[in-house]
């Protein structure tokens, strides 16, 4: 009976273990299948971090899978696998771009209960009748699951259990380290169960430092005194994490390396008698020393790399310098080594994205680079591999997300009372009468810029709108009481408080309540751009009769010469000029005012939807400005699209207005107002400036590229203009000559 009942408790074992196991996809046809290990990541022109390609790792090779029998459950398994909670969507035919080399996978049916992709069911390996028009990509949720899984451990014995941790820190040993922000120096801790452990330092390499300072934000790492660290270890009992980290110096995070079982002895011993200790350098944007330290550790000289309309810190399309003039680079080729050697050489850490396809909106002028492969040790993105002549056109623009260190910006400022986390009452953490405190801050000339620096530091995006009144957003009452004022930002601080402001010493007019700051923020913003080109080869001479320019008069288009001039017998002598104005961003530029604001204008019988839409200056060369006009603008529409399917607005009976992503808008140069009156301007040589969207009324990823300068030269009779380019776009050198508008430097978070 006794042996009846052993061999029946053995089959139950048995018959449970096979229930799992088809559970988890691990038996087919009654066999027990072999999984072999895998890696996964998500590749092609993707927008966010959490959509691509699928591509896996098989065999020593990387390859992608075909959309055939594919399914919402089979896009949940790889979305867990690669450590998101679930999957959004998936989409078929090639959406993110062909893949290359091998299609690894064809007809592949999951349940969702898998664990691993090559646990579902499929063809086999390499055995597809698919072609790469066919590579399936997938949509996964933004949310992660708690921590990070190590997917470098094909060719090692950690089980698959073992390869996830909660989380991952640097934690300061000693008093300053401890209190400073950011954390540079101290333990590497890991999280597993609960529990932070420590990492034996027996197998740490300088290399897997380099990596760890990396995924924290850091672009470099530096020495530390080891005496000091050994000392304090030995009076403290360590609880260390029972794996060990090889890396080879280029990966983006840690995650990425190897892992290993670790030399830790049977009671729980380093053999070394010391946790991992690392040490940073923090970069140049987020130095926290004194000014004049920070021009003696980072010697000015101006910059060859650069990063343009990105949403948050350390975000934006890359562009490089070279012969004076800034371009942009080809995504070709463009991944997370090449990336990572961009952020570090601005003073961030690794990349977090290597974006493709102009995500972060499209550059003007030239493409420098295509095809760039690096090593990940350059020190700067000209030093890596790259080819000069196979040249895209900016639809291909490469951009990037770095890591940057955690400043603790965003504990300082919240929003309250707004009907989405993007918008509300600005309330900030300071100090009143001593004692730190949650309050409002003063609306007397609060603006755009100091809106942008509020969206940046809560990592919200651009700045939509900047509000001077709050009454339809209810905060925190016991947050009522202003506790900044005087706040006047250049749009390129890290944070509010780095902005000018009066201190403790308050003065505020409006009062706080529902008279407070606010702000609305949004993720994608216009990107307006003149094309110089045109200015330039359209600039001419008129000689216009008064009587001629009623109108015109009537909208203070003229210089103030001209009031009280015979309108039969006088002219004035005009400098025209055509402009045509391209939204190269992410959104549609669209006026502040709506629609009921729009002021009509009997004379030229047109609704005008911002009231100053472009500056026209002509300046001495010394920059004193001799003449002046602007443009309202009459009519925003879509002139032409890079595609027909585009055009979105058109001003014909009353129409909407505006300028949509990917098109552009001309103002002739024989319409009213499209001028300088220059009747009084002597002969000589000048600068011609061009500002559209001069009061930033309206949100951009970027006001430096808002402005063209010419050189014009005026004989009295004629005119030339000659050197028409963009602001911010040759070096500063060059730009001196011509800076007299600097624009908005709204991601230039330094100047070197």
């Amino acid at each position: 009976m006794k042996a009846f009942l052993c061999i029946l408790h053995r089959s139950l074992g048995l018959v449970v273990l096979l229930c799992f196991l088809e559970l988890h996809g691990l038996v087919q046809d009654g066999a027990v299948k072999q999984v072999p290990r895998i890696q996964a990541r998500l590749a092609g022109r993707r927008k966010k971090g959490n959509e691509g390609r699928i591509e896996v790792h098989y065999n020593g090779e990387w390859g992608t899978v075909c959309d055939d029998d594919f399914s919402i459950a089979t896009a949940h398994v790889i979305c867990k696998e690669l450590g998101f909670i679930q999957a959004e969507d998936w989409v078929p035919g090639a959406k993110y771009g062909r893949g290359k080399g091998r299609i690894w996978m064809d007809n592949i049916r999951c349940t969702g209960r898998e664990t691993t992709l090559a646990a579902c069911s499929f063809n086999g390996w390499g055995i597809t009748n698919c072609k790469h028009s066919e590579d399936v990509g997938v949509v996964c949720n933004e949310k992660r699951i708690p921590g990070f899984k190590f997917t470098n451990t094909v060719f090692n014995d950690i089980e698959e259990g073992q390869q996830h941790v909660e989380d991952i820190r640097i934690k300061g040993v000693f008093g300053p380290s401890r209190r400073s922000m950011p954390v540079t120096e101290g333990y590497v801790e890991v999280k597993q169960d609960g529990t932070w452990k420590q990492i034996c330092s027996t197998d740490w390499t300088e290399l897997n430092t380099r990596v760890t300072c990396g995924m924290f934000g850091f672009p470099a790492e530096k020495s530390y005194n080891t005496r000091v660290y050994r000392t304090f270890a030995s009076r403290k009992k360590h609880i260390y994490w029972p794996y060990s980290i090889n890396c080879t110096g280029n990966e983006v995070h840690l995650s990425n390396c190897g892992l290993g079982l670790a030399t830790v002895g049977h009671n729980n011993t380093c053999r070394n008698q010391l946790p991992v200790v690392v040490s940073c350098v923090t970069g140049r944007p987020f130095a926290t020393i004194a000014p004049s330290r920070v021009r003696k550790a980072f010697p000015l000289k101006e910059p060859q790399v650069r990063l343009r309309g990105g949403p948050k810190i350390g975000e934006g399309r890359v562009e490089v310098l070279k012969n004076g003039q800034w371009g942009t680079i080809c995504d070709g080729y463009w991944g997370l080594v090449s990336a990572s050697v961009v952020c570090r050489q601005l003073g961030f850490g690794t990349a977090k994205d290597a974006l493709a396809g102009a995500q972060m909106g499209k550059g003007i002028g030239s493409v420098h680079m295509s095809k760039v492969l690096c090593t990940g040790f350059e020190s700067s993105i000209t030093d890596c591999s790259f080819n000069q002549l196979d040249l895209c056109d900016h639809d291909e623009d490469a951009s990037v997300r770095c890591n940057i260190p955690a400043m603790g910006f965003e504990n300082q400022i919240r929003l309250a009372g707004g009907r989405t986390p993007y918008e509300g009452r600005v309330e900030v953490f300071a100090k009143k009468n001593g004692t730190q405190r949650w309050g409002t801050v003063c609306s007397d000339n609060w603006g755009i810029m100091e809106a942008l620096v509020v969206c940046r530091q809560l990592g919200l995006g651009f700045a939509d709108h900047a509000v001077q009144d709050t009454w339809f957003w209810e905060g925190d009452r016991s947050a009522d009481e202003v506790v900044m004022s005087g706040v006047k930002c250049s749009g390129a601080e890290l944070s509010l408080f780095q902005c000018r402001h009066h201190g403790e010493d308050l003065e505020c007019t409006n009062g706080g309540g529902r008279f407070a700051a606010g702000i609305s923020c949004t993720e994608a913003a216009s990107d307006i751009v003149l094309n110089p080109q045109v200015v330039q080869e359209t600039t001419y001479l008129e000689n216009r009769p008064m009587s001629m320019l009623t109108c015109a008069m009537e909208e203070n288009c003229l210089a103030s010469s001209a009031v009280g001039k015979p309108f039969l017998t006088s002219f004035r002598r005009l400098l025209r000029f055509s402009s045509q104005i391209h939204n190269n961003g992410e959104a549609d530029f669209r006026p502040k005012a709506g629609r009921h604001d729009w002021v009509w204008h009997e004379c030229h019988r047109h609704y005008h939807s911002m009231d100053v839409f472009t500056n026209y200056d002509l300046l001495s060369l010394n920059g004193t400005k001799v003449a002046e006009g602007h443009k309202a603008s009459f009519c925003l529409e879509d002139t032409e699209c890079d595609s027909e399917e585009r055009r979105n607005y058109q001003c014909a009976n009353f129409g909407e207005q505006g300028i949509t992503a990917g098109c552009w808008d001309t103002y002739r140069h024989d319409i009213d107002c499209q001028w300088i009156d220059i009747t009084d301007v002597e002969p000589g040589e000048y600068v011609l400036q061009v500002v559209v969207n001069p009061n930033f009324e309206v949100a951009e990823s970027d006001y430096t590229n808002n402005v063209v300068k010419c050189r014009c030269k005026f004989d009295g009779h004629r005119v030339w203009s000659y050197n028409c380019h963009i602001g911010g776009s040759l070096n500063a050198e060059t730009e001196e000559q011509f800076d007299h508008f600097p624009g908005l430097m709204s991601n230039h978070l330094y100047n070197w």
